[in-house]
């Protein structure tokens, strides 16, 4: 088969496929408003690990009213003399509501501690206090699902690359993508020391490979699905390919599932 015709095919077999998982999320939130869950979904990765292309294809046909996306802005002198959860609890769900967060409490263990945002002892507060924090959310009977967006180095400078060159991509340049690169080991670190403190039995983090978007889109919306796992939906969804969405552990950072 030619190449343009497998290409076509591909894009064919994804619109096929994310149409079905949709009509899921959507008979989800059917399910959700009905019974009242409180759910917050929270997108944390990489500058261009695609998070804003994932969270607009689960949003795309869910009802306006109950689903928020949370993008906070730059904290103002009066944000940073709050509690740090402060800023995100006013955010958090009601019932029958979905809260995605693009970018999470969690700034404060990767921007934060990679620019020096913070000092030292509020890092190592944050650390400490997030999953406590997420327990007590848990115990509100809110369902909380923790997702790391991960993308190899040489991924990550082709697309910021491509956001430059792009007029359409011209909002999502920033001053950061710079650092992005420039600081790529630094914010390794940062990764991986947050996810393994606070990965934890009640509030886990699972991580996707995303060099790949589409599929990695599909992915992260069959586990939403099969984590909510509202009546009759979970088995009429393939649950995701482990090969490219996997629940985080330590060994992760070194066997190369994780880009280094």
């Amino acid at each position: 088969m030619p190449k343009t015709a497998e290409k076509k095919a591909a894009a064919l077999a994804y619109d096929a496929d994310l149409r079905d998982l949709q009509i899921q999320l959507v008979n989800m939130q059917v399910w959700a408003m009905a019974k009242g869950r409180k759910i917050v979904i929270l997108f944390e990765g990489r500058d261009a690990s695609g998070k804003d292309g994932t969270i607009k294809r689960i949003i795309e046909h869910l009802a306006v009213r109950n689903t928020r996306v949370i993008a906070l802005p730059k904290p103002s002198d009066r944000d940073k003399s709050l509690w740090w959860f402060q800023r995100y609890v006013e955010h958090l769900p009601a019932a029958g509501e979905i809260v995605i967060f693009n970018r999470s409490w969690y700034n404060r263990a990767g921007v934060e501690r990679v620019m020096g945002f913070s000092t030292p002892d509020q890092q190592a507060d944050f650390l400490n206090d997030a999953p406590n924090f997420e327990h007590m959310l848990i115990e509100a009977d809110i369902i909380l699902i923790k997702i790391w967006l991960d993308i190899d180095r040489d991924e990550q400078v082709r697309r910021l690359k491509a956001r430059r060159t792009d007029p359409l991509k011209r909002l999502k340049v920033s001053a950061m993508d710079d650092v992005a690169e420039a600081k790529w080991c630094d914010y390794s670190v940062a990764r991986n020391e947050m996810l393994t403190r606070t990965s934890t039995a009640t509030a886990p983090w699972v991580c996707v490979r995303t060099n790949h978007k589409k599929t990695a889109r599909l992915n992260v919306i069959r586990h939403i699905l099969h984590v909510i796992k509202p009546p009759k939906l979970a088995n009429h969804v393939s649950k995701p390919d482990p090969g490219v969405l996997f629940a985080f552990e330590p060994s992760a950072i070194v066997d190369g599932r994780l880009a280094p």
